[in-house]
This record gives C-alpha cells, structure tokens and sequence, in this order.
C-alpha cells in the first residue's frame, strides 16, 4: 500500500499523519472497485471464503462496509459509484432486512454513511429512489436484533431516518428501545458487556460505545453526549492500555480481522470532546495500529484487506465472518471527520500508555489485570472474568497478550484430567498488582486462580477443588513466536514438565512465569523469590523488596496481604 513519506517531524513516533490516513483510505477503495457487480450493488472479493449468510449478504456486506469508508474520506467520486449501487440495490438485488438477519448488521453501515454524507450522496438521489431506500431501511426498525451490540443497528437506522422523516414513530421507538437494552448491560466504570453474561472484548469500543455516542453527536442531543461521552471518556483510560508499544491491539476477543477498527473509539473521544487522552496519545496509539497492520501483511497484493490478523487466518475468524468482513476497519476512518487543522493532527505524538513505564492495572468491571513492561512494548491481559456462552479460546484462556496468539496446545490454562475447559468464570476480584477468578474444569472439579503480577514476572497459584485423588493436572504459560520470549517454571506440586496430580484434599499449584521481549532479560530467580507455607499461604517476594501474602479456598475464595 503506497502511503505517503513519514514526516519525522511533525510525528516522531509513527511517522503517519492525516495524509497517511487519507492515502490508506483511498488505497483501500482502489482496491475493491474491481469486484463490484456490474450494477454496483454488490462487492464480491476473490476466494472461496463464505460466511453462513451466503453470497448473497456477503455481497451486501461488501457494499456497505465499503461505502461506510468512501463516506468517511468524503470521496465524491467514489460516493457516485455507491448511488448507482444503492439505486439498484434497494430497486430489487439487496436481500430484505428480517429478524437476525445479516443485512441488519449492514443497514446500519449504509444508514451512517447516508447520515455522514447527506449533501454529497441522499440529496442529491431521485425522489424514487430515497423513497425506495427509505423503505428497505425501515425494515430495520421492527426486526428483531440478536440480544447483543445488534440492538444499536435499528438505532442507528431510526437516527437517519428520523433526520429525513420518514417513518418517525417508528424510528422514535426503536431508538429508544435499543438505547434502553444497552442500559440492561452496562457495568459501570465505562464497560459494558456485549449481551447477557461476561463477554468482554474489543466489541465494546467500536460497538457498544461507538453507535450511541454518535447517535448523540449527530442528533445533537447534549443530555444524551453528556451520558455516553462520559461513558467514552471513562472506557478509555483502561482502553489505552490495550495498545502494545509496537501498534498491536490485544490478541483477545472475536472479529479480530476488523483489525484497526480497534482504534474507532480513540477517534470518537477526540471528535466529540469525551476523552481523557492527550491529542498526541490518541494520534499515537490509533497511528500505531494502522501501522501495525499495514507492515505486517494486513493488506494483499492486490490491495484488499484479508481475512486474518497479518495475513490471511482462518483461525480467528467466525461462522459470520464474510469475504468483506474484514471492512469493518473502516470504522477506524473516523479519524478523517476530525479536520486538518485540529489539534490531533497538529500535536507532536506522545508515548502511548505502554511506551512511558512498566504498570500492573486492575480493572475491575471485567476483572482484568493489565500488565505492561516499556522496556519491550508487551502488554499482557490477565483474564478473570470474561468468558463467551461457550469454551472459547478467545475468551476463556488465562491471559492474552498483544505479542502472542491462543495456540492449540491450549496455552495459559490448567488441565485437570485431560480437559483444558475453563467455563462458568467466577470473578473473585482483582487489586493492585493481582487478580482472581474461580471456573469448572473437567471431571467437576472446581480451579480457583490468583494471578500476582510484576514488571514482567508473573506468579500464578490455582487450588484445585472437587477432584479426585491422583487426577493429572497440567499448567501451561505463553505460546510464544520467534521475537518474544515466554518462561514457565514449577514452584509448588508441579513437576519440571509443569505436571503433577491432585491429593486426598485441595491441591495447591503454583508456578512461575514471564513474557518478554528482552533480547536478555535478567534471570527470574533474581526478580521473585516464592515460598508455600505450611498452612498453605503463598509469599512472594519481589526484587524491589516489596512483599506479598496470599490465601486461596476453595469456598471463601481469596484473600491478598500486601
């Protein structure tokens, strides 16, 4: 992808500013231009590749997500190739919008994009066709949405509609209905949870904060700003620290392949107000992802965004995931709302939370602990209270990192048995420099976790419960790639291939662990001593002196003594 030359002066850090974003931007459209259908209705990328809504809707989904980006870099020659599409489009090709249906998912794209752009795009239409699109769009007002970020779609819709008219009772009420469901899922302290349940990922920046605080923004409804932008603000204090110093967003979550969507909500707070960021920090830590993806084969040979993380990767990718699925990066293009002379442009990068000093961060509405060294750029998401309705290993492994992937030889899990499941995660809570969380594993056996972090150094404790005596039971560290480097040593009932079994009562399993990316870092030996009382309580030792007691049982949970 041909991005202009970095400009060290005006961005020390990344080197990308304004006009990287609007070459990205207008490369990425180059690119699928070639594979829309012949009335522009449809985009259709190259592959075998379909998601379970069928061709058909994956088409559509081309469509819209790629409009989504023509709208956001305001190309006028572009959107003219988009009005054809959308005049054929709602005159018979585009699969109606019904209950659960994917193409809710893309009215919602299309329905901002006409919002965005209405004096380039909509007005401009014959009176047929608004009147056409306006009933296709309608649709999504009464379909029922999956019990999840799918209730902002119909919100979405009803905010467009609404501004233009047509059908405002009905837009009336399903904004309002959608905006009400999301209040069923907000945790406090900035997080929601996508849907019944604990499932917390990327999904809540460039969705659940995403679609309501632009709704407010575009309906200039300050009462309802003032909620979600302060909703916005909060989230990303802790979203900040998400970013590894080399760009990469956490390796952790679903739809992963959106990539640089990630960095939509930094955007959002700067083009609405509603941020604790610097305008350096923003432009950094969004630049560093677009990087990120851009350098690393995020992008084919041919222009167009894979479906993968780097390159192309079936393995993060879902039962819904299309050929343009991918597309949904262009939510990341928001940034080119913010106008040239704004300060986020004009400001001089700053380091991003994981680039100016090592910090262990407890975040409490996930049950998160957050562990960043500066001296290599890693994060490292201690995991204690998400989980999908399933075993997933996006969701459920012990940690994540923005260095390291899930591996199939499930890393960062305890394996009671010969089952590596971790379901029914119960928090247990999370403080300064530690983290907790009780979960079922094989054969009914209950595993109760604590995880006390620092610098880099990890130690992990898990009593297990409920098994019985002489059950095998396994605990593995980092799944690691050739540049990072990942440790882990047996300290309490394991043995040098970190097995062991449980005894006649609860069994208590400690190790030692560390993710790096030191070329040498200092011997671990040297940064933690830890030692297993007779009573079972854990003391660590850390090597800047600072001391640490722990307790874990099985019915009362855990308790932690600095």
């Amino acid at each position: 992808m041909h991005l202009p030359p970095d400009n060290r002066t005006l961005s020390p850090r990344t080197g990308y500013t304004r006009a990287h974003w609007e070459a990205a931007a207008d490369a990425l459209l180059a690119a699928v231009e070639p594979y829309a259908t012949q009335d522009r209705a449809l985009y259709h990328f190259p592959g075998d590749h379909e998601s379970w809504s069928g061709r058909l809707s994956d088409g559509l989904e081309g469509y819209a997500r790629t409009l989504l980006l023509a709208a956001l870099r305001r190309d006028e020659t572009a959107l003219e190739r988009y009005a054809d599409g959308l005049a054929a489009g709602v005159a018979g090709v585009w699969p109606r919008i019904e209950d659960r249906g994917q193409p809710l998912v893309e009215a919602a794209s299309i329905a901002l994009a006409l919002r965005l752009t209405r004096p380039l795009l909509w007005d401009r239409l014959d009176d047929g066709v608004r009147q056409r699109a306006a009933a296709w769009l309608g649709d999504a007002l009464t379909a029922q949405a999956w019990p999840c970020n799918w209730e902002l779609f119909p919100v979405t819709v009803g905010g467009f509609l609404q501004e233009i008219g047509h059908g405002t009772e009905e837009a009336r009420k399903a904004i309002d209905r959608g905006l009400e469901r999301i209040e069923d899922w907000y945790v406090g302290d900035g997080w929601y949870t996508d849907g019944d349940g604990r499932k917390y990922d990327y999904y809540n920046g460039w969705a659940m904060h995403l679609y309501p605080v632009l709704h407010a923004w575009l309906d200039r409804d300050e009462r309802l700003l003032d909620l979600y932008g302060g909703r916005l603000s909060r989230h990303l204090r802790d979203y900040a620290r998400l970013f590894g110093g080399d760009g990469a967003p956490m390796h952790q979550g679903r739809s992963l392949t959106y990539r640089f969507a990630t960095t939509a909500p930094l955007w959002l707070g700067a083009l609405t107000g509603h941020t604790p960021l610097s305008p350096g920090e923003t432009r950094r830590l969004a630049s560093g992802a677009l990087k990120y993806f851009l350098e690393r084969g995020a992008v084919d040979d041919s222009g167009l965004l894979t479906l993968g993380w780097h390159g192309p990767d079936e393995t993060v990718l879902q039962g819904y995931s299309g050929p343009a699925s991918p597309y949904w990066a262009s939510k990341a293009f928001l940034a080119l709302l913010l106008p040239a002379d704004h300060e986020v442009w004009t400001a001089a990068e700053e380091p991003a939370p994981a680039e100016r000093e090592d910090a262990v961060t407890a975040i409490a509405a996930p049950n998160w602990l957050v562990q960043s060294t500066s001296s290599d750029g890693l994060v490292r998401l201690h995991n204690h209270g998400s989980e999908d309705v399933r075993y997933d290993p996006y969701y459920t492994r012990l940690a994540y990192s923005t260095a390291t992937v899930p591996s199939r030889w499930y890393d960062n899990s305890v394996i009671v048995g010969s089952d590596p499941s971790r379901t029914d995660i119960v928090p247990l809570g999370v403080g300064e420099g530690w983290a907790a969380s009780r979960h079922s594993a094989g054969g009914g056996a209950r595993v109760t976790s604590l995880v006390l972090a620092h610098g880099a150094v990890e130690v992990r404790a898990h009593l297990v419960a409920g098994a019985a005596a002489g059950t095998p039971v396994r605990v593995t560290g980092w799944a690691c790639r050739d540049d990072v480097r990942g440790e882990i040593r047996p300290v309490v009932a394991l043995d040098s291939r970190l097995s062991g079994a449980t005894g006649d009562t609860d069994t208590l399993f400690v190790a030692l662990t560390r993710l790096t990316a030191e070329p040498a870092p200092t011997p671990l030996d040297e940064l933690v001593a830890v030692r297993v009382d007779e009573e079972g309580a854990i003391h660590v030792r850390w090597s800047d002196g600072r001391e640490v007691e722990a307790r874990l049982t099985d019915g009362e949970g855990v308790s932690v003594r600095t």
